[in-house]
């Protein structure tokens, strides 16, 4: 009679340890460097979503009185939204105009580059930190390493990325 052989189980494999001793000791971003780069993405954002916004509704739809407006409920908002910060993030690796602006950036914690998957997680995480009403970005305050809840999301964290002043 012959046995079957054991399946291999599957071990747990701690995959941000080793990047979490690369990234100790980083100078994570203020709380207003976040706020800036935020603010000058959200306006890219809607330079973007305006034009396209516009084309659909009057070519498309075939509206003649066009009201547009920008909020997060609206489906054309948040598309933008996900692919802009999404593909920033991941083509910038991890530095968007508005982190650039900021002189920050968003650094993994899984892994050397931002994912594309991760980008968009981080897209999505801005959303969740807006439908806490805004207690998804405060959380910054009591995190010991001053995670959002788009950071949770994603596993990454924002540093500082200014030189060093000299003394």
């Amino acid at each position: 009679m012959s046995e079957k052989p054991k399946r291999a189980r599957r071990r747990f494999h701690a995959h941000a340890h080793a990047r979490a001793l690369v990234l100790n000791g980083m100078l994570l971003a203020t709380f207003w460097q976040r706020v800036l780069g935020y603010w000058v993405d959200l306006l890219a954002a809607v330079i973007i979503w305006t034009p396209l916004e516009f084309g659909w509704r009057h070519f498309v739809l075939h509206e003649s009185d066009i009201h547009m407006v920008w909020d997060f409920h609206e489906a054309g908002n948040i598309i933008v939204m996900v692919l802009y910060w999404g593909l920033a993030n991941y083509f910038g690796n991890g530095q968007t105009p508005g982190k650039w602006v900021a002189r920050t950036r968003i650094l993994s914690l899984t892994g050397e580059r931002m994912g594309l998957w991760q980008s968009v997680e981080r897209g999505l995480g801005y959303g969740t930190a807006v439908l806490e009403g805004g207690l998804g970005f405060l959380q910054f305050f009591w995190d010991a390493n001053r995670m959002c809840a788009q950071d949770r999301l994603a596993e990454t964290i924002v540093v500082d990325v200014r030189k060093p002043r000299e003394h």
